[in-house]
């Protein structure tokens, strides 16, 4: 199907104030890590299946899972824009660009993994790196090395024992480990060197949260991801301690909800990117424990020293609280470039005229976090696109780092939160287990009292940037938006293509191209860019809907002719069918909040480009997920849960 929608070119509005200096402070390396393959344990259902805050946590009923965990990230509901988009009625079934695809790390390995001392969860936050013949996957909780085949180099290793924690859970003893979420990872071909990062929440040995969290960075000592990383652990609960700055984190909230005391940050959604000079990572800080959001961090390492190895390295802290016009930034989303970020970067740094340096950065703000400190509703909606740019990045090297974030604003066309997206009708194991009397029983200890449970729509994210890249003097980026494809609303993608420029240490842009597209009766949902140095791309994404169960999906893409036609790269085999879809597992008992995502990847190497998302890959009926050993439909899932990811090379060179 063609989706080529609207062109746009628009001048650049007004450039906020530059904002110099940041928070500087060390951190050290604090140990090595390798792939060290866990053996996998049985998967079988277990006395407390999903982790939750504390031992003594909400409990539904007797059963041996209690409701979920949720991280403190809020989740927006539809927007009210009004969002247009065109469609034909069916996609392109050929796959002729299609060079590879394999299947990826899934929920039953994650489950399984460490002896299976590993709780269930939902969704699998897609990392995927490709270089020197290795392709890396890292998702919650698990990673693995791939050849670019396809082939495993090795099995399965569980993140809390990479980074060197002790297990998810011991089964044995009921010990609960440190919370490791949110991974992501990247390959850099100038230093030859491979960047992985996850979120920690330190906890105690029943689980329950401390309040010190981290990002946690593993950097490999060479080329080949198989040898030795080196682990760096940045404090981010950003309350004075641990040489943190003090952001005001609330404690808690009062009887109307509003922040009162004292207490830690979280840094929550962590993305990594890179220029020739510096390493990146930006997180959404929002107060551990009250109710308020306060604002995008940006944090810049020297990248030679983090290739080097150096025993203590300088980051610089940016908070981007009230920046925005007195509005914070929100999922301000690093650059990548291809070939290695130094092409991209001196570039930018030439078309400066400065030669110091530039990471580029884009956000939206249609989320309710980008209008104000708490929680209100926000408009939902926004026809804003904020590019950021750090210069002087290479001062990073030096024992004085001197930086200057800026940022500017274009107009681009509409978007809006986008509503749930309806799955294809299939087969629901789980679903049917928690409506039968007897199965639910022996599942939860006592029949399901939010009888009756129903197959559910997949979250289809909110508005925030997803994966940007820059090449040729260009940033790409991407996010989730409501369109509506003849005349019904759906979920689908917004993208944009930025000509940023440096003078005199701030940023202006110039929308050079931007795009809104749908899939009559179905949903596109969160979309991941990669950009090869000639300027063509792929823009991966999940489909579903009426037509498709969750499908790993692709489009190739351009500057010049836009967006190609969708492609389904694997189709999906059944719904979706795991806990976050039930009202007995909600996070708030009798009200599900489905999961999906929460990103997708796409890495340019060469003329072809690697993309990653979440999709299904198996389906069951309910007399085969009730066969021992129970819930795990012969070895293909867990009873928790059924998610897979799908990993494939496109090539872009006759697009």
């Amino acid at each position: 199907m063609l989706s080529i929608l609207s062109v746009v070119a628009a001048t650049t509005t007004t450039v906020a104030a530059a904002k110099s200096g940041g928070h500087t402070r060390s951190v050290h390396r604090s140990g090595t890590a390798v792939f060290t393959a866990t053996p996998l344990g049985s998967g079988a259902l277990a006395t407390r299946e999903i982790r939750t805050q504390g031992a003594g946590g909400n409990i539904n009923v007797a059963t041996k899972a209690q409701p979920p965990l949720t991280v403190n990230r809020h989740h927006s509901e539809q927007g009210n824009g009004s969002v247009s988009s065109t469609a034909s009625d069916q996609e392109n079934g050929g796959n002729d660009s299609l060079i590879t695809s394999f299947d990826g790390l899934n929920h039953r390995q994650q489950r399984r993994a460490n002896g299976g001392n590993q709780f269930s969860l939902e969704p699998p936050d897609q990392g995927l790196c490709v270089g020197n013949g290795f392709v890396v996957e890292t998702v919650n909780d698990v990673t693995r090395i791939y050849d670019t085949s396809g082939n495993p180099l090795a099995g399965v290793q569980d993140l809390n024992t990479f980074y060197g924690y002790a297990a998810q859970i011991d089964r044995l003893t009921g010990v609960v480990g440190p919370f490791v979420t949110d991974p992501s990872c990247s390959f850099d071909v100038a230093t030859q060197r491979w960047f992985m990062d996850v979120l920690t929440l330190d906890t105690l040995p029943d689980g329950s949260f401390t309040g010190p969290n981290h990002i946690d960075l593993a950097v490999s000592q060479t080329s080949d991801p198989t040898q030795a990383w080196n682990i760096y652990r940045l404090p981010v609960q950003d309350d004075g301690t641990q040489g943190t700055p003090d952001h005001g984190c609330s404690g808690g909230a009062d009887k109307n909800g509003n922040p009162i005391g004292h207490g830690p940050c979280l840094g929550d959604y962590p993305h990594q990117g890179a220029d020739a000079n510096g390493f990146y990572i930006t997180t959404n800080e929002y107060s551990f424990i009250g109710p308020e959001f306060h604002g995008a961090q940006i944090y810049g390492f020297s990248k030679g020293a983090l290739a080097r190895g150096d025993s203590s390295v300088l980051v610089t802290q940016f908070d981007t609280h009230g920046l925005d016009n007195g509005n914070s930034g929100f999922t301000i989303w690093p650059a990548t470039s291809p070939g290695g970020q130094s092409e991209g970067a001196a570039r930018s740094g030439e078309s400066s005229g400065e030669g110091s340096g530039t990471e580029y950065f884009l956000s939206s703000n249609a989320a309710d976090e980008a209008h104000g400190a708490g929680f209100a509703v926000g408009p939902r909606k926004s026809n804003q696109l904020l590019t950021w740019a750090l210069t002087n990045t290479q001062s990073l090297d030096s024992d004085s780092p001197d930086l200057t974030l800026s940022h500017t604003m274009n107009r681009v066309k509409l978007y809006a939160t986008p509503p749930p997206s309806d799955q294809k009708e299939g087969s629901v194991p789980l679903i049917d287990c928690l409506n039968d009397t007897a199965c639910a029983t022996f599942f939860i200890g006592a029949p399901n009292p939010f009888f009756p449970e129903a197959e559910g729509p997949l979250d289809s994210n909110d508005t925030r940037m997803q994966q940007v890249t820059f090449v040729n003097g260009q940033l790409w980026g991407a996010l989730d938006t409501k369109v509506k494809v003849h005349g019904v609303t759906k979920a689908g993608i917004e993208w944009f293509v930025v000509n940023p420029t440096i003078h005199n240490g701030s940023v202006s842009a110039h929308l050079e191209r931007q795009g809104t597209f749908g899939l009559a009766n179905n949903n596109v949902i969160y979309p991941a860019i990669g950009v090869t140095s000639s300027g063509l791309g792929v823009m991966a994404f999940t489909v579903v809907g009426a037509n498709h169960f969750p499908s790993a999906g692709y489009a190739t893409i351009s500057a010049d002719s836009g967006l190609g036609e969708i492609h389904v790269a694997a189709e999906g085999a059944g719904p979706q069918d795991g806990f976050t879809e039930t009202k007995v597992f909600g996070p708030t008992p009798g009200i599900p909040r489905p999961r999906w995502g929460d990103y997708g990847a796409a890495v340019p190497v060469g003329d072809s480009v690697w993309i990653a998302s979440e999709y299904i890959g198996q389906t069951c009926t309910f007399d085969e997920y009730t066969t021992a050993p129970f819930g795990s439909c012969g070895g293909t899932r867990t009873s928790l849960a059924n998610w897979d990811t799908r990993i494939s090379q496109v090539s872009v060179s006759q697009n």
